[in-house]
């Protein structure tokens, strides 16, 4: 008589052991997905940031093929591509993203950026009205100061700028933008001004070092500016001080400068040794 019960507790024991074994085999499966989704994750990360553009351009482009419907994958594709140097590519992509309805302030300007960078300033100015006005990040009024700058809407632009700076603890790059800005638009004295803020922040920003150069020039102040530089960058830029004296015609200083940047210069400096000749033959001409 006890073996029915018996067999019915051996029963009940393996159902239990196998409903354990299947919740067991669920916990592994989900926990072995969680951590795949944690490398994966990591490895997005690396591939946006330190790995190779073109490795990184085929890496999202397969995974974002063999998973059409994450709009993550396509983001890191978009990425990619801008890194890559293919901004036409990008905004291509960007635009599949903004159909999603996952897409977000932050994509838009993404998708902004890549159409400047692309030369399709309409279409980006159209991009970046789609933000609403309480989405304020340093990147949205950067690509919004520089759309204005290509309108020439000048006042927008430095509002625009002024913000910007006051959203990132690194304004070099803003300041340096800003300075060029106003050279282009032949206020010199302002730019200098920004030029000299963007080294304040960036002491060994080269491109600054050079801009700087320029809008002094640009007001016929041809004395070196008191900023940090090295022997190499000193007759790079009395190179360019010489170029700008030059084209103002002001060729005896401009004569002057260029033998100083080659005496300065710790090797050969053959550009202005090149420019220096130029000059001579033009002269005897």
């Amino acid at each position: 008589m006890r073996h029915p019960i018996f067999l019915a507790l051996c029963l009940s024991g393996t159902v239990a052991l196998s409903a354990c074994q299947k919740n067991s085999d669920t916990e592994v499966s989900r926990a072995m997905k969680n951590v795949n989704v944690i490398d994966e994750s990591n490895l997005n990360d690396i591939m946006l940031t330190v790995g190779d553009p073109d490795e990184s351009v085929a890496y999202f482009r397969r995974t974002a093929a063999e998973n059409p419907e994450r709009a993550d994958l396509k983001r890191g594709l978009a990425k990619s591509l801008v890194r890559a140097k293919k901004p036409d590519e990008a905004a291509t992509v960007w635009a599949q993203v903004m159909k999603d309805p996952s897409a977000t302030p932050g994509d838009h300007v993404e998708y902004a950026d890549a159409l400047i960078r692309a030369n399709e300033w309409k279409s980006a100015e159209a991009e970046l009205n789609k933000i609403p006005p309480t989405y304020e990040t340093f990147e949205r009024y950067k690509l919004e100061a520089m759309v204005a700058d290509s309108n020439k809407s000048w006042k927008k632009a430095d509002s625009f700028y002024e913000i910007a700076a006051g959203l990132t603890t690194t304004p070099a790059s803003i300041y340096n933008n800003w300075g060029f800005s106003k050279l282009t638009r032949g206020d010199a004295k302002g730019a200098e001004k920004l030029f000299f803020d963007a080294l304040t922040y960036d002491p060994n920003m080269f491109t600054a070092k050079n801009n700087l150069v320029l809008a002094r020039g640009a007001q016929r102040q041809y004395d070196m500016p008191v900023i940090k530089m090295t022997q190499v960058e000193r007759a790079q830029l009395l190179h360019t001080m010489a170029l700008t004296a030059i084209k103002q015609r002001d060729v005896n200083t401009g004569k002057g400068l260029l033998q100083e940047a080659i005496d300065t210069h710790p090797q050969h400096f053959d550009a202005a040794v090149r420019s220096l000749a130029a000059l001579d033959a033009n002269v005897t001409n």
